[in-house]
């Protein structure tokens, strides 16, 4: 199977070397990119690299867009008169709807909006999907590619903005947990290198606990909280402080924001 990615960017080149790390061969895989002396490096790996999206697109069984927002109607004016309705469009563009991006198709085609983190990078990302037009065959080979970079998990478009802000806004909330642990580390005696090794295993460990066990949070707190311990006297402070609604509020505001955002 070949994959075309239109937009070889920060994510449509984490993509790529996600994939490749996972075991598709890079021979496989066309990248786009205007400038590409920008992506040159991708070509000891293998890939192939070209600015003519339309060649990369040809023989293409899943293409990816990952341009900006405001290049997708270019973008698709340019490519629709060579796209096939058995090929796959994927789109990793924010707050375009498969709707807006089917008008601008103006072909029926299968198209998937997908919602990855910067995790992709390392394998280890939380994507969310949805689709049009898309039956269960091609829900599957789209699953299959990024369940090789983390996570999956299919909603309704409706959500596509929440998990925008759960997922790909979480990794920011989750980093500055670490950053703010990493800090007390460093006041209670630890190097900064230590305290964010520490704080960073932590909160990785924390979370493969709820993956790998499938509990509740308040569950595994329950396992390192004592009577009258540290533990629960420093949580006790953290939420008389305000934490859990810091962060609930965090989480509605920048919903609040995306939802608002024009484009």
């Amino acid at each position: 199977m070949k994959l075309a990615i239109i937009g070889g960017g920060n994510l449509g080149t984490a993509i790529a070397l996600g994939l490749v790390k996972s075991g598709t061969n890079a021979s496989t895989i066309s990248i786009t990119r205007r400038n590409l002396f920008k992506i040159d490096h991708l070509k000891k790996d293998g890939f192939a690299l070209t600015t003519n999206n339309i060649e990369a697109i040809k023989d293409a069984s899943v293409i990816f867009l990952c341009v900006q927002p405001k290049q997708l109607s270019h973008l698709l004016d340019e490519i629709r008169s060579s796209l096939k309705p058995e090929q796959i469009l994927v789109s990793t563009i924010t707050g375009i709807s498969t709707e807006e991006i089917a008008q601008h198709a103006a072909v029926k085609i299968p198209i998937i909006r997908a919602m990855p983190n910067t995790a992709i990078a390392i394998g280890k990302s939380m994507t969310c999907l949805c689709a049009k037009d898309a039956d269960e065959k091609h829900l599957s080979v789209v699953k299959n590619i990024f369940n090789k970079l983390g996570e999956t998990l299919v909603i309704e478009e409706r959500l596509m903005k929440a998990a925008t802000v759960l997922a790909a806004s979480g990794i920011a909330f989750a980093m500055r947990y670490i950053r703010a642990a990493t800090q007390g580390g460093i006041q209670m005696g630890f190097d900064a290198e230590e305290a964010q090794l520490i704080a960073a295993q932590t909160a990785s460990g924390a979370a493969s606990l709820l993956l790998t066990r499938e509990s509740h949070p308040e569950m595994e707190i329950d396992k390192v909280t004592t009577p009258e311990g540290c533990t629960i006297a420093g949580l006790n402070e953290m939420e008389h402080q305000g934490l859990s609604s810091a962060l609930i509020k965090g989480i509605i505001t920048s919903f609040d924001r995306i939802n608002n955002i024009k484009k």
